[in-house]
């Protein structure tokens, strides 16, 4: 089979049996070999039978959830390419001719795009389509380099194997945002056709919750992206806390009226620490997910990894505590100077304040490299411990028993054998008996010979 059409069903009575129709219509006017295969997620409202008398293939999916119900339709399908599109005819299954060229063509994935295909009046939300959409579009394309210009249109298409080798997991509306991630850094041919979306059919309101929707696509792109979510915040506030610190820990800095000095100092240490843990932070997300599998392998961060090593790292962070530690020496001689009584906190904190900075920094170093090492321990199934001589020794004498074996089952047939032969012989002697008088006679010799 060519095409499956997975359509996720909610409650759909008054709109799923158009959908299978229109599809099922194209596919006979197509020539294409397909199917529709409704996920339904536990309809009430007797959409099954609707799409069952329609000539679909209803799917039941206990998981609640738009991606489970999509997960699910996609693990039942049985074309070599599935098409996904919501069963609220708002998408016009009979424009999937140009998705499956592409596929035809080599294609991984299909993704539809309503700003070029159009977007009828009323059809989608204005807070959706001005503000939603494309802030998310774009927070996609920038965390991922991905081209894509509409990363949540519901009609897309794709080639089966391929997108359950990306091992997707969400269960919720940021499935879509999900197959397009996982699909961009896998390197997969994604393209792009102009689809159209026009108002639903439906009289209920839609399953999509703006707020808690938007927020879990928002959540799956960030989490996806350490580099956005930790690198990048953290070095911007490691160089203005450090570029911050070290001007102002010689002497006040003066712009114009304005003048930074110790309570700027602090603050300064502050946005250092954040972004230096920041930073780790996303070098041990990074870690953690190249080795689960969420993110592909990245041969920069095993390479940083690899010469880092548990060793540097601890050598390093004791390092800075030295510093740290002789910084903290350093005030307590200043403050002796002054016979351990009161002192100018604009000089006393130009010591402090860099001394505790560079000892809470050596310790997360050393945390830090302490947790990539538990991270890089692996669990592994050692084969069993065998001596090749004694492993081929075992091979021979299981030969030999067995040929031993054999040879008594052969020695045990011959003795039955024979013992029958015996007791065939027996009434053949008896039968020979009636002539030993004749032969005493014989040998006695005859009446004449006597």
């Amino acid at each position: 089979m060519e095409l499956s059409v997975v359509m996720p069903c909610l409650n759909e009575a008054e709109t799923v049996e158009t959908c299978v129709r229109k599809t099922i219509g194209f596919f006979e006017d197509s020539g294409i070999d397909g199917e529709v295969v409704i996920a339904d997620n536990g309809s009430t409202d007797g959409s099954q039978q609707l799409a069952r008398d329609a000539g679909a293939r209803v799917v039941p999916v206990v998981d609640k959830g738009y991606g489970n119900a999509l997960m699910g339709g996609i693990r039942a399908a049985r074309g070599k390419y599935v098409a996904m599109g919501d069963a609220d005819d708002s998408y016009d299954f009979t424009t999937l001719g140009p998705f499956l060229d592409e596929l035809r063509d080599g294609a991984d994935l299909v993704m539809g795009n309503r700003f070029k295909g159009g977007i009828a009046p009323g059809a989608m939300p204005p807070l959706h389509r001005y503000l939603g959409n494309p802030v998310l579009s774009f927070v996609g394309r920038l965390f991922f380099g991905s081209k894509i210009g509409d990363f949540h249109c519901g009609l897309r298409a794709f080639d089966r194997d391929a997108i359950l080798r990306l091992g997707l997991q969400t269960g919720g509306m940021e499935f879509a945002s999900e197959m397009v991630v996982k699909a961009t850094l896998q390197k997969y041919d994604i393209r792009e056709v102009p689809t159209t979306l026009s108002p639903d059919g439906r009289t209920r309101a839609p399953h999509l919750n703006t707020w808690r929707d938007g927020w879990r696509h928002l959540r799956f792109l960030m989490l996806y992206s350490p580099r956005w979510l930790f690198l990048i915040p953290g070095l911007v506030f490691m160089t203005l806390g450090l570029l911050a610190g070290v001007a102002i820990s010689t002497g006040p800095v003066r712009i114009g009226a304005i003048a930074f000095d110790v309570d700027t100092l602090v603050g300064a240490s502050a946005a250092l620490v954040i972004g230096f843990q920041a930073v780790l932070f996303a070098l041990l997300t990074k870690v953690y997910a190249m080795q689960e599998g969420f993110l592909p392998h990245d041969r920069r961060v095993q390479r940083l990894i690899d010469w880092w090593g548990l060793e540097r790292g601890l050598l390093t962070g004791g390092l800075l505590a030295i510093a740290g530690l002789a910084g903290l020496v350093a005030s307590l001689l200043h403050w002796r100077g002054h016979s351990f009584g009161e002192l100018d906190p604009r000089d006393s904190l130009r010591i402090v304040v860099p001394s505790a900075t560079a000892l809470v920094m050596s310790f997360q170093v050393m945390f830090a490299s302490l947790f990539v090492s538990i991270l890089g321990i692996r669990r592994r199934q050692h084969p069993p411990l065998t001596d090749a001589a004694e492993e081929a020794a075992g091979v021979v004498d299981a030969a030999a028993h067995k040929v031993a074996g054999e040879r008594r089952t052969v020695a045990a047939g011959a003795d039955t054998a024979a013992a029958d032969g015996e007791e065939a012989e027996k009434p053949a002697a008896d039968a020979a008996e009636p002539a030993e008088p004749a032969e005493v006679a014989e040998a006695a010799g005859t009446p004449d010979e006597r």
